[in-house]
């Protein structure tokens, strides 16, 4: 049964505004077989025809992978998608976190971005949707994040001047939905079976929210999507702001912006962290900690940098900066 003209129009106008009408770009769909993924792909290819191409990353994690690569691929020769089976091996440590997720994260986008910039596509579409925006928001908001982290899973994410751009059309989709219009073609997808495993914490508040009717995707997803843009727009300001405050040197930076908006405070002192020491990854605690300690003019030290105080003039009025430099090596004996 082929897509209505009324989701198909619904996808359009989606689509239209994540990529201002860019309509005739080539787009790469990432698809695991999964229900959301091939609804995903069925849109992509009614909206865009032969500008859709596709590719399924094999992590090889479970026993099964191989076969739904295989089965994706089948699925895309019959329907005239061009179609890529991607693998690698998993990178190491992450951020601060080693599990195998986000090892395989890392791994899935950068065969993507590798395999979009090889073929020609502008876009990388991932089938992310509402249900899935809803549970990071929570997730989120269970672990105290701040406005970056409650925007949750953004609309798109440039990746660097050379790189595509990764897009997701579905944030405003139910899963329900793009199950439905899988059935609807027919189709069998995949079932992941860690989607409902309860050793994931994602799995265990899946379920819990499919009971809690009263909670909407739809409007969180609209949430989430304020607080992207208010999340871009102290983005801007700090950058800006870095210009004008900053001054950086060889393994040290001063701060001159130590009485505006505490979030602007912490995400320059971030900043300056990092121009230190590129391997931080200071916890907003921690810096909140490093700020207090700062105002109280007392030294102290994060990591491998270590924090001070240096006086400048501005307008016949000496002033207190903030400094960073690498701190000396502890002796051991």
């Amino acid at each position: 049964m082929p897509i209505g003209p009324e989701l198909l129009d619904r996808f359009a106008r989606d689509w239209s505004v994540l990529t201002r009408s860019r309509r005739h770009q080539r787009t790469l769909v990432a698809v695991s077989g999964g229900a959301d993924s091939v609804a995903l792909l069925l849109l992509m290819r009614a909206y865009l025809g032969d500008n859709c191409v596709a590719a399924t990353v094999d992590h090889g994690l479970r026993e099964t992978s191989t076969a739904e690569a295989a089965g994706v691929a089948s699925l895309c020769a019959a329907r005239g998608i061009a179609h890529s089976t991607l693998s690698g091996p998993l990178p190491g440590r992450v951020g601060r976190t080693a599990n195998v997720s986000a090892r395989a994260r890392a791994l899935r986008y950068s065969l993507l971005r590798e395999h979009a910039a090889s073929s020609g596509a502008e876009w990388i579409a991932t089938a992310h949707h509402a249900d899935d925006q809803l549970e990071t928001m929570v997730m989120r908001l269970n672990r105290g994040a701040g406005i970056g982290g409650l925007a949750g899973i953004r609309r798109w994410d440039h990746g660097g001047s050379l790189s595509s751009t990764v897009v997701r059309p579905l944030l405003g989709w139910r899963h329900q939905e793009l199950a439905a219009l899988v059935a609807g073609e027919g189709i069998v997808p995949v079932d992941d079976p860690s989607n409902s495993d309860d050793r994931f914490d994602r799995a265990r508040l899946r379920k819990l929210l499919a009971r809690t009717e009263w909670l909407d995707p739809v409007a969180a997803a609209r949430s989430a999507a304020a607080l992207g843009d208010a999340e871009e727009a102290i983005q801007w300001i700090v950058e800006r702001e870095r210009h004008e405050s900053c001054q950086f040197g060889d393994g040290q930076a001063i701060l001159r912006f130590t009485n505006g908006p505490a979030e602007l405070r912490r995400r320059l002192v971030e900043i300056c962290l990092r121009h230190v020491d590129p391997t931080i990854a200071p916890r907003g605690r921690e810096i909140d900690y490093l700020i207090d300690k700062l105002e109280s003019l007392g030294p102290c030290t994060l990591g491998h940098v270590r924090c001070g105080h240096s006086m400048y003039r501005a307008n016949d009025l000496s002033l207190i900066a903030w400094t960073f430099q690498v701190a000396p090596v502890r002796r051991t004996s």
